[in-house]
């Protein structure tokens, strides 16, 4: 744990790429899904008032409803298409070129947000919203990417945890920004909604100071002398021959093979079960049943004698609880293993849903009950960020070559984005219709994914793609034989690639 850590220290650039990109990145993505609670009261009595202005007559309820579940919703379909086009901007024009342009789609939606109340506009909320999902959708990915492919292997896990860091530092903000005391006020909102224009503007003055990724320079450029200096900047100055043969080794056995599209990875009947993990784990990322807890949280929390008014407070432990888990997981994922990590999260967290749906029937005949629920959401969050939140995001760079990973990150990001739109549809009508029983359905998701890992997925720790492929194809592989010869083709390349060297 602090052998990690201590090494991470001695990278400051590698340190400094990782709060550039964390802020510009998914920072952004977790601060837009939270922004929105707090002044959500202010943008629809704006968006009445500019209907009344224009039309001289007040919106009905439900025209307003559908009016604001529409904004909410362009978040998500702009983030769809954001990470469906990420995979083909990253491989075009590098990772660091493609984050850089990324900027200004944010900054566009922020000058349209700050901009909206002044126009009398609510169409300018919709556009900038939009463009906030297609700049998340594209840095969720892309960031991934670039730390995935910037670190060393025995850093790897450490540095792509702090993906799932920044994105639950972005949600607390927008919640604490969100406070009528700071920026949720009716005269701040406009101020509230375009704030992400400054980590935008800090990512797009920083990233340039920082060179393109290592394995994108070698592998995809082949270009060893700058991959090279790449590493000396990020890393420090070092012997890291052994690493620069790992990417030899992949740059060999892809054999200058062009970048898979996504229906080409899909038809790869070789990569099959690693897609099914990659479907597996991002689908259960969202349909775990996060949402519904934080849904469901406020409730439990007045029934435990929160005022109302003070709820929103208490809820922000909710999103210090996130952070200091995905720290925690951060810590441990080099020595505990990403599969360990995913067994024991999706597990404990299906336990946990299981006893929370017999603390809350109960809390009717019992008040103290309504303690143990309270206990048990801050224990689901623990598992969640320790495990499934901050283990899944960065899966397809590990068990993917460089080939497939575009591809793959499109499909996961895909997966996220639809299951982020469908869970904000339906959770609340779950909520409204089962109750506290709607947590025994996302048991079952978190169940059996636990399940698939047991069996299907093997440990990723400390490991190259190369030898994590293997373990795939042993582990699938329908006889032995198969298996015994992949691993002697595997180390005839070995020997090859070092007499070449």
């Amino acid at each position: 744990m602090t052998h990690a850590l201590s090494d991470l220290c001695h990278s400051p650039m590698l340190v400094l790429a990782i709060f550039v990109l964390g802020i510009g990145g998914t920072f952004q993505y977790g601060f837009q899904i939270s922004v929105l609670n707090s002044p959500s009261p202010y943008i629809k009595k704006f968006l009445n008032e500019t209907w009344l202005m224009r039309y001289g007559a007040a919106l009905e309820d439900w025209k307003l409803n559908l009016i604001w579940s529409f904004i909410i919703s362009l978040y998500a379909v702009g983030g769809l298409i954001g990470a469906l086009n990420a995979g083909h901007l990253a491989v075009k024009y590098g990772r660091k070129r493609c984050l850089l342009s990324n900027n200004f789609v944010a900054i566009a939606g922020g000058v349209m947000m700050g901009l909206s109340r002044r126009a009398q506009s609510f169409e300018m909320i919709m556009v900038g919203r939009f463009l906030y999902g297609i700049n998340a959708g594209i840095s969720l990915n892309v960031q991934t990417m670039y730390l995935g492919e910037s670190a060393p292997k025995r850093l790897r896990g450490l540095v792509s945890m702090t993906v799932s860091t920044f994105l639950s530092t972005g949600k607390l903000s927008g919640q604490l920004l969100g406070l009528n005391e700071i920026l949720g006020s009716e005269d701040l909102w406009p101020v509230l909604l375009a704030f992400s224009v400054v980590p935008a503007l800090i990512q797009l003055v920083s990233l340039p100071f920082f060179p393109e990724t290592p394995r994108y320079l070698l592998i995809d450029k082949g270009d060893q002398v700058q991959c090279e200096k790449a590493i000396q900047r990020l890393w420090g100055k070092g012997d890291y021959r052994s690493e620069i043969h790992d990417m030899v080794l992949e740059h060999a056995a892809i054999k200058g093979e062009k970048s898979k599209s996504v229906l080409e990875l899909i038809l790869e009947k070789s990569l099959r079960w690693q897609l099914l993990t990659v479907i597996v784990t991002f689908t259960t990322l969202q349909l775990c049943g996060i949402n519904a807890i934080y849904l469901y949280s406020f409730d439990v929390f007045r029934a435990a004698g929160i005022p109302t008014h003070q709820v929103r407070y208490v809820a922000l432990g909710t999103g210090l609880c996130e952070i200091f888990t995905s720290l925690f997981c951060g810590l441990l994922i080099e020595s505990t293993g990403r599969r360990v990590l995913l067994l024991r999260g999706y597990w404990c967290m299906a336990l946990v849903l299981g006893l929370l749906t017999v603390t809350i029937f109960l809390q009717d005949q019992l008040i103290w009950m309504s303690y143990c629920s309270m206990a048990l959401i801050f224990a689901f969050i623990f598992f969640f960020g320790s495990g499934p939140a901050g283990v899944t995001a960065p899966l397809p760079g590990e068990i993917f070559n460089q080939a497939c990973r575009p591809a793959a990150f499109v499909i996961g990001g895909s997966l996220n984005w639809m299951g982020l739109f469908i869970i904000g549809m339906i959770v609340p009508i779950l909520v409204d219709t089962l109750d506290y029983l709607c947590f025994i359905i996302f048991l079952g998701f978190c169940f059996f994914s636990g399940v698939y890992v047991w069996f299907y997925f093997p440990e990723t720790k400390g490991k190259t793609v190369l030898e994590i492929t293997e373990d795939f194809q042993k582990m699938h592989s329908k006889t032995q034989i198969e298996a015994a010869e992949t691993v002697e083709k595997h180390k005839e390349l070995q020997s090859v690639t070092s007499t070449k060297l």
